[in-house]
Formats: C-alpha cells, sequence, structure tokens
C-alpha cells in the first residue's frame, strides 16, 4: 500500500523516465538503454495503475502533478505506444548514422506528451502543449529535403502556434474568472450557474483547440502528407499525438459540457470531418494514406461523441484507436499484402435479401442490448452507428447460404456488442464525475450523418456507373479540393523555403502545386 505522498512521487518518475531516456542519446548503445527504460517505466506504471484504480480508489496529487484514474491509465498508454514505437525504431534506424538525434527528439516528444497529461497547472500544460509541438517538429523535419514532409511540416507548424495562441487565450480566461492555475480547482466549479461569457468564450475556444489538434476539415492536409516522415513518426504521431485534442475536451469538459456554441461547434466541424473523410478513405490506394485519412475520420467521431456527452465513448475511442493506429502503421508492410489479397479474392456484394436480413437483424441485436443495458438507450446516434456496424458485418455472412456462414456471423454480432457494452461500462468509471447534458437536436444531427454515410458508401459500392456517382467519386478522390485551397493561402502568405541541397530546389510557391 502506497501513501498518497508516495504514489505520486511514483508517477512523477514515470513521467521524467522519457526524459531520461532522451538523454541517453548522447552516450553508447543508446537505443539498448532507452528501451529498457521505456520497458521497466511501463512494468511500473501498470503497477501503479492497478494501484490507484484498484487499491487506492483515489486521486493522487503533488506540486504540480494530480494524478486521477484517467490520467493513470492514458499515461500508462502513452508508456505502451512509446515502447512499441521505440522497439520498432531502434531496428528501422540500426543503419542510420543519425539515429541518436532522432532518439533524443522522440523520448523529448513522448515527455511531453506525459507532462501534458499529468500536469494539473495551466502554464505548465501549455508549456509541455508547446513542448509536443516542437519536438514533434524536429522529427516531421528529420529528413528536411523531402519537399511533401517539408510541406507537411510546415503547415502543421503553422497551424500549432495558432492552436497555442487560442489555447493561452482559453487559459487567461479560466484564470481571470478563477484566479487559480490549478486545473482540478478550477474544474471544481463546474456545473456552475453562472456561466458568463468568459467561461463561454473558454469553452469556444478549448473546441477550436481541439478541432485544429484532431486535424479536422479543412485542416487537415498535413496530417495526410505526414505519410512522408519516417514511419515511427507517423505511428507516434496517429496513435498518440493527434489524440490530445480528444484529451482536452475530455480534461475540460466540466467547462465545454456548459458551452453549446462550443459542443454546436464540435458537432458541425468534426461531424461533417467524419462522413467526408470516411468517404474519400474510400478512394485511396496507398495503405498510409488511407490510414491517414482514417485517423481523421476517427478524431471526428472522437470529438463528436464529446459534444455529445458521451466521454465516456470517446476514451474508449481513444484508447482503442491508439493501440489499433500503432499496430496498422507498423504493420503497413503486411497490410499492403493483404489489401492486395483481398483485391484478388473473387468477393460479391451482399445481396438486396442478404441486407434486408442484416438490418432486421441487426436491429433485433441492438434493441435488445440497449434493453438490457440500464441507462443505454440515450443518445441513440452512437447504437445507430453500431446497429449500421453489426449490419454491415451479417450482410457479409448472410449472402452466403451455408447455415455454418449464418452462424459465424451472428456469434461474431453478439461477440461485438457484448464487448462494445462492457468496454464502454469499464471506461465509464474512469469518467465517472464528468457532468452529461443530452440534446435531442445533437444526437439526431448525427444520426442523420451516419445515416448518410451508410447511404453515399452503398450508392458508390452497387451504382459506381451512375454519372453522380462518379462525379462525387472524382471529388472524393480529390479531397474535395479543401487542402488545395488551404496550401495555397497558406504558401501565398507564408512561402516555405527548403534547404539547400547538391540539387538547388526553388522554394514552394502556390503557383508550382
Amino acid at each position: 500500500m502506497f501513501t498518497d505522498h508516495l504514489l505520486a512521487s511514483l508517477w512523477l518518475a514515470i513521467i521524467c523516465l522519457p526524459l531520461v531516456s532522451a538523454s541517453c542519446g548522447y552516450f553508447s548503445q543508446a537505443w539498448r538503454k532507452a528501451v529498457r527504460l521505456i520497458g521497466g517505466g511501463l512494468v511500473i506504471s501498470l503497477l501503479a495503475w492497478l494501484e490507484i484504480v484498484f487499491v487506492q480508489g483515489h486521486d493522487a496529487g503533488l506540486s504540480l502533478f494530480y494524478i486521477t484514474p484517467l490520467k493513470a491509465s492514458l499515461l500508462v498508454l502513452i508508456q505502451f505506444i512509446a515502447f512499441v514505437v521505440l522497439r520498432y525504431a531502434q531496428a528501422n534506424f540500426i543503419g542510420d548514422p543519425d539515429n541518436r538525434r532522432f532518439l533524443r527528439w522522440l523520448m523529448l516528444t513522448v515527455f511531453s506528451v506525459m507532462v501534458t497529461v499529468g500536469t494539473d497547472h495551466l502554464l505548465v500544460f501549455w508549456l509541455s502543449w508547446l513542448g509536443i509541438s516542437v519536438s514533434l517538429h524536429q522529427l516531421l523535419m528529420f529528413y528536411p529535403h523531402r519537399p511533401r514532409a517539408a510541406l507537411a511540416a510546415h503547415k502543421k507548424y503553422i497551424l500549432a502556434r495558432l492552436a497555442e495562441i487560442l489555447l493561452a487565450l482559453s487559459f487567461g480566461l479560466l484564470y481571470l474568472t478563477h484566479h487559480s492555475f490549478s486545473i482540478s480547482e478550477i474544474l471544481s466549479h463546474y456545473p456552475s450557474s453562472s456561466f458568463g461569457w468568459q467561461q463561454q468564450s473558454a469553452g469556444v475556444l478549448l473546441a477550436m483547440v481541439a478541432l485544429i489538434k484532431c486535424a479536422q476539415l479543412p485542416l487537415h492536409g498535413w496530417l495526410i502528407q505526414v505519410v512522408e516522415a519516417p514511419t515511427p513518426v507517423s505511428s507516434l504521431l496517429h496513435a498518440g499525438v493527434i489524440n490530445m485534442g480528444g484529451y482536452l475536451l475530455i480534461l475540460f469538459a466540466p467547462v465545454f459540457d456548459q458551452s453549446w456554441p462550443a459542443r454546436w461547434l464540435v458537432l458541425v466541424i468534426a461531424g461533417l470531418s467524419t462522413v467526408l473523410a470516411a468517404l474519400i478513405m474510400m478512394t485511396r490506394v496507398s495503405v498510409k494514406v488511407r490510414l491517414a485519412w482514417s485517423t481523421t475520420a476517427q478524431m471526428g467521431l472522437m470529438l463528436s461523441e464529446c459534444a455529445l456527452g458521451l466521454y465516456q465513448l470517446a476514451l474508449l475511442h481513444l484508447l482503442a484507436h491508439s493501440c489499433y493506429k500503432a499496430h496498422a502503421f507498423l504493420n503497413s508492410g503486411d497490410e499492403v499484402n493483404t489489401l492486395l489479397r483481398r483485391e484478388l479474392t473473387d468477393t460479391q456484394l451482399p445481396s438486396l435479401k442478404a441486407w434486408w436480413v442484416s438490418i432486421f437483424t441487426s436491429l433485433i441485436l441492438v434493441t435488445l442490448t440497449i434493453m438490457l443495458v440500464r441507462g443505454a438507450s440515450l443518445p441513440l446516434s452512437p447504437w445507430l452507428l453500431v446497429g449500421i456496424a453489426v449490419a454491415q458485418t451479417l450482410a457479409l455472412y448472410f449472402n452466403e447460404s451455408a447455415k455454418v456462414f449464418i452462424t459465424q456471423g451472428l456469434a461474431k454480432a453478439l461477440l461485438l456488442l457484448g464487448g462494445y457494452t462492457l468496454a464502454k461500462t469499464a471506461s465509464a468509471v474512469l469518467v465517472s464525475n464528468i457532468p452529461y447534458t443530452y440534446n435531442v437536436v445533437a444526437d439526431c444531427w448525427l444520426g442523420l450523418l451516419f445515416l448518410g454515410l451508410f447511404s453515399v458508401y452503398q450508392i458508390l459500392q452497387y451504382h459506381p456507373s451512375n454519372p453522380m456517382a462518379r462525379r462525387l467519386f472524382i471529388a472524393l478522390n480529390a479531397g474535395l479540393y479543401l487542402d488545395e485551397w488551404l496550401t495555397c493561402m497558406t504558401l501565398r502568405y507564408w512561402p516555405l523555403h527548403l534547404p539547400r541541397t547538391k540539387s538547388p530546389m526553388v522554394s514552394l510557391q502556390p503557383e508550382a502545386l
């Protein structure tokens, strides 16, 4: 059994481990030492997580740091992602003469993320948020003579500075309102009956920062082009750093939840980004680019869940997406072979009868699940999305006449529903103290977006020769030209000058695109 002071000190030591690992870059056998430190930190953080969640059952604070079960869970996740990426990068950079520099910036990025998650001080939070952007920029520019990588880092640099300014303004308003730098003390005042313009403005600014950080349309282009960076960087970015926008809204949920202008800003932009990015992903051939568009869609869905008030579902989404994207990017080579095998396999689209039967079966299964789980009836839009996923899964199996395929489909659907319900219930324990306000209009808005996504997907799949479908496919394949517009505007007012190489290149201007 740990005392509060000892447990908080242990978490502080865990947070500082990546900083110690970064210093290993100046000594021999740097990668081996860093892997051992992060691996040991992962084991220690798991033990500390069990202590704070199951044994002690309450928060632990120490000076500028305040560890809750939510923060402890995220810190364990960060340690796990860092360990996996570090092991991959160790082999990936074995022949690179500059691999120690990469190690230092990689570990500094992880350290900044962990400080951001663990701190309870507004100023430290902002400085570590800035530290994430600065260290990540060095990783994105690790090979500075790659034009596409430089362009992606350039746009990311500008948007990161904008997000940091907006975050500073938001924190300034919260400080002026409560005269405290302590995040936990500020949040203890909410929900508040006197929610003035300062809090409303702070909520809107927080929403804008989250939308920028999560690369929502039309500010998504840098995330798509960042695949030019080394694979470990893409994995760390998509599996960890990109989720910080969602964490920001979950952490400041008491403020964000009371600001309906902020929630509707996220509902509209993130909701549309989810649908459009998911449709655009269908038109992509490159595995890494498809994964990048998938990240934009997943981040939009996570932010929409926050705006709907489903913070436990957003947390579950964050945890699952981090693990999935780390595996997907580090395993992207095998994904190419999987995609080729899938394209060469002669698979038929489900028939109309299979779709009707699967939709009806999915409706029954989801309705029974809602009735069995107390408090799971509202909002309905997430259950609608789950129902669509179950129906699509069942349609692939019901398209076969053999009973064994139908049985397998039902078993897979029940496993999907059961796993979703259990995981959602477990994640609710970590955010049980966050208030929740239901809005039927917001629920209907997301429900219509999900139905629209399903309908357009079916049209593109079953009627690709339709003139309207062909025009839509061309527009989606071009990303609706949103990034081209933003790139031209960026380079017009802030041109990018590439470093000189043996073959000098001119600076990138909008006319050259």
